[in-house]
């Protein structure tokens, strides 16, 4: 019905934990676009839903979501297993830092958006994590601060949005 009167609204489906195939099937039927976060690739085997070869293209990949630790912080805290499985699909971690590895591999991805938390933008740590799940307090207190995105920055990043041809087409 909203399709008939309002059109293709930006809609998203929230479909991470336990879903059903239920759940899947009226994400399917309204073409609605889920969620891939690639901190959830490295912890299980080749067929992992959240490793970028696995994508459809109608989806939308995350570094990382608001209720995640940033990358940096992720990255930090994962087990031996999951940090050699993340090098064995990198190939390496770059010097520039494992938020850069993440951030190239969802823009190189299929999916169909990509987001980008600011904090992995800016390489923050786990001191920078936005919310944490289940804790009464202590959530929503990262603030960006100005001038935290430098000219050089800036320039990076919309580097990269251009090599992986996310960049708006202009008429």
């Amino acid at each position: 019905m909203l399709n008939d009167k309002l059109g293709k609204l930006p809609i998203m489906a929230e479909d991470l934990g336990i879903i059903t195939p239920e759940v899947e099937e009226l994400r399917d039927r309204f073409d609605f676009p889920g969620m891939k976060i690639l901190h959830f690739a490295f912890g299980g085997g080749p067929d992992n839903p959240y490793l970028p070869f696995i994508y459809p293209r109608n989806c939308v990949v995350y570094t990382g979501t608001h209720d995640n630790n940033t990358t940096v912080g992720w990255f930090n805290q994962i087990s031996e297993h999951e940090k050699e499985s993340v090098v064995r699909y990198l190939g390496t971690v770059s010097p520039e830092g494992i938020h850069w590895d993440l951030i190239r591999l969802a823009l190189g991805s299929v999916a169909n958006q990509a987001i980008i938390p600011m904090q992995d933008l800016l390489g923050l740590g786990g001191e920078a994590q936005m919310n944490f799940p289940s804790k009464a307090e202590g959530n929503w207190g990262w603030r960006y601060q100005p001038g935290a995105i430098t000219k050089e920055l800036s320039d990076r990043f919309k580097t990269l949005i251009y090599t992986y041809g996310r960049a708006p087409i202009k008429s």
